[in-house]
């Protein structure tokens, strides 16, 4: 049987095509039947290596009793979060409003015009231990649609009016310096001084926060000699380090998994992001550049081999997600007995290897082994050759499924993480891949200035949202520092003027996640709060303050200004959940430093990149220029910082 939903590209909705429940995507058709037919809206919304979504699905959606219920009293409407974040975004806020938290599948019913009156996440199919099954609730919620439609559209209408009430930011808001400050205490507060990471499980990388903290540390360090600066490094150290040691990083195929389940970073939710992915690269390679701890310049590079391996396409494009499903059971792909290494490897090499990756007969996850080295051994690749048998081996298993969509704002992320990568490590590979990717989106997901979320088989989704815009302006911006390729910089000025025409509120104050090329829901959002991922407004203020110090154009001084003040205003009750701002404001706090490279032909610029530290804005010229000579045939470093040039030298002293 097919639904509605046979003819779309997304993989997530796809995957739900041959479901006996009449699915309709997002779209005018299925809002008019609701209409005519006057039913209410159930609206469903996952992504495809989403395991409660696939759990959901099978016990469910796949349920011919439920799925005739469903057709029954309701429109139902499929949509993949990674292609609209728009209506992720806006129904989420629903979700936890209702529930106290959100997450995937999301489950809303709601009226014929966009409005919820209920909102919940996953549902079992039958009533068990007190939580209402999915079968129940469609018909409770079909029964007082017939009964008491009236109060339900109150609820809906209350709901509405919260959504669209919005607290107006003061236009003599203040950039409030202390809460970087402020944001460390609350880091302080919630670090798990004993396992690493903050709070409990479950516990999520969320590089940005480490990144926020290694920047603060280095500024404390080096400028305030405040002895807190210590806590600052050690908390990203030692959170770095768990994570590294833990079975969250696989340590046969490398990469990352989405999160730890547990306190220790030893059972993961075993699927891989790309954007993950990319900002612990980012994470690990900056930590490198300032600790020079060559495990974590080790960790980044595996990380990204892993992404070259496994998740990149024949031109260069990034896919978004590897499943954590395989034969139905998550994790069943990577993990391991102890029986099965020792006849793989040998006896004699079996039992080294597991001692050393902590693996043992009973085992550490459901009698299975998850690799790790949680048990303090070394951190060597002293087992490499027995590692590779192991990855040709696990090949053999059955094949996770791979989300082979290419979505703009993630591949803008492993842009950014590919191009520090290439400058920390000196390793032209991570430029080509960058640049690849970047020439990707360039010739497959623009039009003009306009940019799309997704492509896959060849074919665009919707236009983009304030996401895609900011990461790959981002993006642009990386690479021109590292390139000093003009096209590359006049590209991120045409973004960003896209971005102001597009996405800034009239106020002067933020920036909305849809824009006036997207179409309207029931409510439009600004999102400023970092989750996961950055949101689009912290993004924007880095790119804004990063903007300004390399052109020092007035407009981005002034739009820099005024989006601090902006994410002050938004930062003030929990600055720790605003960590990309934080150091958006940290870099705008500090004088901006320049240095101009003329590089002679005896000197690699890779070997000189990688010394000079990322917050210092660098021009790198091939040849002199009549502004910019080398002194002595060497190459030449012209600096300026705190509103002075220094003289000329061959030397680079910092």
């Amino acid at each position: 049987m097919n639904n509605h939903l046979k003819h779309e590209n997304s993989p997530y909705l796809l995957q739900h095509a041959n479901n006996p429940v009449e699915w309709y995507s997002w779209c005018d058709e299925a809002f008019k039947k609701a209409e005519k037919e006057d039913k209410p809206i159930f609206l469903s919304i996952g992504y495809s290596t989403c395991h409660w979504c696939h759990v959901m699905a099978h016990e469910s959606f796949e349920n011919k009793k439920i799925a005739e219920i469903l057709n029954n009293y309701f429109i139902s409407i499929k949509v993949d979060r990674e292609e609209r974040p728009d209506i992720d975004s806006v129904y989420m806020s629903v979700c936890q409003a209702f529930t106290g938290s959100g997450g995937w599948p999301m489950s809303i019913f709601m009226t014929a015009n966009q409005k919820p009156f209920f909102a919940g996440t996953y549902f079992p199919p039958v009533s068990r231990q007190g939580i209402m099954g999915f079968e129940d609730l469609l018909l409770t919620v079909a029964k007082r649609w017939e009964d008491n439609r009236e109060a339900l559209f109150s609820t809906a209408e209350q709901v509405s009016s919260i959504l669209n009430h919005t607290v107006k930011n003061s236009d003599d808001s203040d950039i409030d310096m202390e809460l970087p400050k402020r944001a460390l205490k609350q880091f302080m507060d919630s670090f798990d001084t004993e396992y690493g990471g903050f709070g409990s499980a479950p516990k999520f990388p969320t590089p940005h926060n480490l990144l926020f903290l290694m920047l603060y540390g280095e500024i404390l360090k080096k400028h305030d000699n405040h002895k807190i600066y210590k806590d600052a490094f050690a908390m990203a150290d030692k959170t770095l380090e768990a994570m590294r040691r833990g079975g969250i990083f696989d340590h046969i195929g490398y990469g990352f998994s989405r999160y730890s389940t547990d306190r220790y970073f030893l059972a993961p939710h075993f699927e891989k992001m790309l954007y993950d992915n990319a900002l612990l690269i980012i994470a690990y390679a900056v930590y490198y550049h300032i600790s020079d701890k060559h495990l974590y310049l080790d960790t980044a590079m595996k990380t990204a081999n892993f992404v070259l391996n496994e998740m990149t396409g024949k031109e260069g494009e990034f896919f978004s997600a590897l499943d954590a499903d395989s034969d139905g059971e998550e994790g069943k792909f990577y993990i391991w007995n102890y029986k099965e290494i020792c006849d793989i490897l040998g006896e004699e090499k079996g039992k080294a290897f597991c001692n050393y990756y902590n693996i043992t007969k009973s085992g550490n996850f459901n009698g299975q082994n998850i690799p790790n080295l949680l048990n303090g051994n070394d951190i060597t690749d002293y087992f490499d050759k027995e590692r590779q048998v192991l990855y040709l081996h696990r090949q053999k298993r059955e094949k996770l499924h791979l989300d082979d969509k290419v979505l703009t704002s993630w591949n803008s992320l492993m842009i950014c993480a590919m191009t520090i990568l290439y400058r920390i490590s000196g390793k032209k590979k991570y430029l080509l891949a960058a640049e690849n990717a970047a020439d990707f989106i360039l010739k497959n997901l623009t039009d003009g200035n306009i940019l799309y979320v997704s492509l896959r088989e060849k074919k665009r989704s919707v236009k983009g949202f304030l996401d895609e815009y900011v990461n790959y302006l981002a993006a642009l911006i990386f690479l021109y520092s590292v390139t000093s390729n003009t096209k590359y910089l006049d590209r991120a000025e045409e973004i960003c003027a896209e971005i102001q025409h597009q996405f800034a509120d009239n106020s002067g104050m933020g920036y909305f996640l849809y824009g006036n090329e997207n179409s309207s829901l029931i409510a439009r959002p600004k999102e400023s709060y970092d989750g996961a991922l950055p949101s689009g407004n912290s993004v924007m203020a880095y790119c804004l303050v990063r903007l300004y110090h390399i052109t020092g154009k007035e407009k981005y001084k002034e739009l820099s200004e005024r989006q601090l003040k902006f994410m002050s205003d938004e930062a003030k009750e929990y600055p720790a959940g605003h960590s990309l701002f934080l150091i958006s404001l940290l870099l705008y706090k500090k004088a901006n430093k320049k240095i101009t490279i003329v590089l002679s032909q005896k000197d690699k610029l890779e070997e000189i990149l990688c010394q000079i530290p990322l917050y210092y804005d660098t021009m790198i010229l091939n040849e002199e220029t009549s502004e910019y000579k080398l002194l002595n045939g060497k190459t030449t470093y012209y600096i300026c910082k705190n509103h002075v040039c220094l003289p000329p030298s061959n030397y680079l002293s910092l």
